[in-house]
């Protein structure tokens, strides 16, 4: 199958990277069939000398069949080639936590005139230990109870043993 994709070159900590036809089984910076352009991420946004592409070496690819990657699929997509893949999910963990808390006291208000939301994370925390507690003990009994059973069977088959031999 034949990719649109980034293959990495710069020296260290200084990534520029060319946009290549390749096939999917090809190493990442190893052979490709053709080089469509380049991207320098260190560039600023606004400069051109960002990305430059071969915009008709690419729709002859596509029209090939050659399916671009995500990362490319973007690139693609802001310069008018191709159309711009749908945003992924963007975790909560991308947001400082101080900013996270004020955004689930705001976002709650909302959705209790609604429909009833899912607990919080913070009770279900609060609720989950209570439940954990109590099935910690009893584990800790009974491995005392099984100790010294464990023992005693150990014992008698390996005295058995030498006796049928």
């Amino acid at each position: 199958m034949l990719k649109i994709r980034l293959s990495m070159g710069g020296a260290k900590k200084r990534p520029v990277y060319k946009i290549v036809i390749a096939d999917s089984r090809f190493p990442r910076d190893g052979r490709f069939i053709e080089k469509v352009g380049f991207f320098n991420p260190l560039l600023p946004k606004t400069k051109k000398e960002r990305i430059s592409l071969e915009v008709e070496r690419i729709k002859h690819w596509i029209s090939k069949g050659a399916k671009p990657t995500l990362r490319v699929s973007r690139i693609l997509g802001e310069a008018e080639i191709y159309p711009m893949p749908l945003k992924g999910n963007n975790p909560l963990k991308a947001i400082p936590k101080k900013d996270r808390k004020k955004d689930k006291t705001e976002g709650e208000k909302p959705k209790a005139d609604g429909v009833k939301a899912e607990p919080n994370k913070e009770e279900l925390k609060k609720e989950a230990p209570k439940a954990v507690a109590p099935k910690v003990e009893p584990k800790k009994e009974e491995p005392k109870k099984e100790d010294p059973k464990a023992v005693a069977p150990k014992v008698e088959p390996k005295k058995e043993e030498p006796k049928k031999k």
